[in-house]
């Protein structure tokens, strides 16, 4: 933040600039009831209901518009604070006049970028897993990251990493009443138990960190390179699959030489196709480079579109488990009954096979993003952030360590979750401390 007063008020429109048909204009702050009577000349509405207003500037009285004005007095708001809405008519000459009109109030400025949100999550109102999946479902493009964003915003994870922090809490309060107050009737076999707690946390944690990477695919899109010799139609492909001439076309063989990318909504999931430059030995060092582009695409790619003509073998690629879809261009030269199992015919030239392609692209995806729990990890700073969290246990967990520095292990481990929700546990045998973290969108 600047050096704004935190809690002075603060206002902007919370709908998209541009014509529309209604656009929400958002006050949060101290003063958003007075602004609200202010510009409307009326009482303060009914919390939650909808009063008809016509607005005007508080200076000059002159009309700025008629619309529906809300109140939702603290705690019971989206940002916890005091917030006032005006759900006007959508033009953009309407929005600016009532934000001109706000803006000439005392105490009143204009809101920074997620600052309703960093408000909401300052006052409790969200943790910072769900005010990430919020910011998520605002940038959400397919129908698997709405219902991703939606779970995490329900809290569905962050219940999961708090049982988590509870857990540790208990065991580093058993551990550290063991080691302070050796004369009071605590059971012998505590170290066993809080090991026995710590080692499930620990392999939930290898479980969430060695499994396929599906919430980081669905929030980030799946990765499909299409790899091949020059000339058998991959940019072709990738113009089919966008339905428009994304690609350069050409008999010349190396006419494609860096990585070319296309995002598309497949079965409801983000998916970006990648062409890459014809695998072959060239003698040209831009040629060359883009080989070696398409080689290091298809070592990081989710899945593989690896083509060949009928006079062509399929290009080697390094050894790795990964999805392919064998494609088989140009079928109209030899036909599609010489086709290899498990091997699919195209002419991209006839536009034949397409329908094929795009149902296993679609089940291909599906098996990628497939999921029956919403996953703890949907970006870096979460699978970063759970590895501290394993090694911190794996330490505490080692016998041969002095108890006292096994504990500060556990404390580690959850000041770990502390940093994925934004709650920091110091030392529950004394209390639970609440971190504030900034965040913007």
């Amino acid at each position: 933040m600047t050096d704004h007063a935190p809690r002075r008020t603060i206002v902007a429109l919370a709908t998209s600039p541009g014509r529309a048909g209604v656009a929400v204009i958002r006050i949060s702050g101290p003063e958003a009831g007075a602004a609200l009577r202010a510009i409307s000349g009326h009482p303060m509405p009914e919390p939650r209901k909808a009063a008809l207003h016509h607005w005007r500037h508080p200076a000059s009285k002159v009309w700025l518009d008629t619309g529906l004005s809300l109140w939702f007095p603290s705690p019971h708001s989206f940002t916890g604070e005091d917030v006032a809405e005006l759900h006007a008519h959508g033009s953009p000459a309407t929005t600016k006049a009532l934000l001109e009109a706000l803006l000439s109030l005392p105490g009143i400025r204009l809101a920074e970028p997620g600052e309703f949100s960093r408000r909401a999550f300052l006052h409790g109102k969200m943790d910072l897993m769900e005010a990430e999946a919020l910011a998520d479902l605002l940038n959400a493009q397919t129908e698997s990251q709405r219902l991703q964003a939606l779970r995490a915003m329900n809290g569905e994870t962050s219940r999961t990493l708090e049982e988590w922090r509870e857990s540790i809490g208990d065991c580093l309060a058993l551990l550290e009443a063991y080691i302070d107050f050796p004369d009071e009737d605590i059971p012998e076999n505590v170290q066993e138990e809080v090991a026995a707690t710590l080692s499930a946390i620990a392999n939930s944690i290898a479980s969430e960190l060695d499994s396929p990477p599906i919430g980081e695919r669905i929030r980030s899109g799946v990765v499909i390179a299409i790899i091949g010799a020059p000339n058998v139609g991959k940019s072709s492909l990738m113009n089919r699959l966008a339905q428009r001439e994304v690609a350069i076309v050409s008999n010349i063989a190396g006419t494609t030489r860096d990585t070319l990318e296309l995002e598309l909504d497949i079965g409801g999931s983000l998916v970006t196709i990648i062409d890459t430059a014809g695998l072959r030995d060239s003698q040209d060092p831009i040629e060359q480079e883009g080989v070696r582009r398409a080689r290091a695409k298809a070592e990081c790619a989710d899945a593989i579109l690896l083509m060949r003509d009928h006079s062509l073998p399929y290009p080697a690629l390094p050894p790795r488990p990964i999805p392919i879809i064998h494609l088989r261009n140009k079928s109209e030269l030899h036909g599609p009954e010489t086709t290899a199992p498990q091997e699919i015919a195209l002419s991209l030239k006839e536009k034949t096979g397409l329908e094929e392609l795009h149902r296993a692209l679609t089940n291909l995806v599906r098996e990628l993003t497939a999921t029956a729990h919403p996953p703890l990890i949907t970006q870096l700073r979460h699978r970063r952030t759970l590895e501290d969290m394993r090694e911190h246990l794996q330490h505490a967990l080692d016998k041969n360590k002095p108890l006292e520095l096994r504990c500060e292990d556990i404390r580690l481990a959850s000041e770990a979750i502390g940093a994925l929700t934004g709650r920091i546990s110091v030392d529950e045998t004394l209390g639970k401390i609440f971190g504030r973290f900034c965040i913007g969108k």
